[in-house]
């Protein structure tokens, strides 16, 4: 199983983040998530601040090109396997740093690698 960060972790059951976390632990996957204000999904524990994981091997983004400016330098000091770009959040600047380090980079929806068996 990979351990997955969630960036723009919500409580909301209509944001694809929360329903990305339901389904990562469905899959028995270990989830940590990061959000703008504490919360919990599927017994997952939102943390407001950027810890630094040990181990990720998957960041998986809800959060806009505009907005993840602020993650750039926590992302790549994480240096996971790969990073998913969620449908809405592709950043062909950013995707291109991160590949130049190394770090795979997917445009690709988390929920439908799941459902077929391919995260």
């Amino acid at each position: 199983m990979k351990k997955t960060l969630v960036i723009g972790a919500s409580e909301n059951p209509e944001r694809y983040s929360y329903k990305a976390i339901t389904a990562l632990v469905k899959h028995g996957h270990a989830v940590k998530a990061l959000g703008v204000k504490t919360g919990n999904v599927s017994s997952v524990e939102f943390d407001v601040e950027k810890i630094p994981y040990e181990g990720i091997d998957t960041i998986t983004l809800y959060v806009g090109a505009k907005n993840q400016v602020e993650y750039f330098d926590y992302i790549k000091e994480l240096n996971p396997k790969r990073v998913l770009f969620n449908p809405g959040t592709e950043n062909p600047a950013f995707e291109q740093q991160l590949t130049q380090l190394g770090i795979n980079v997917e445009r690709a929806c988390t929920l439908v690698l799941l459902a077929s068996n391919q995260y």
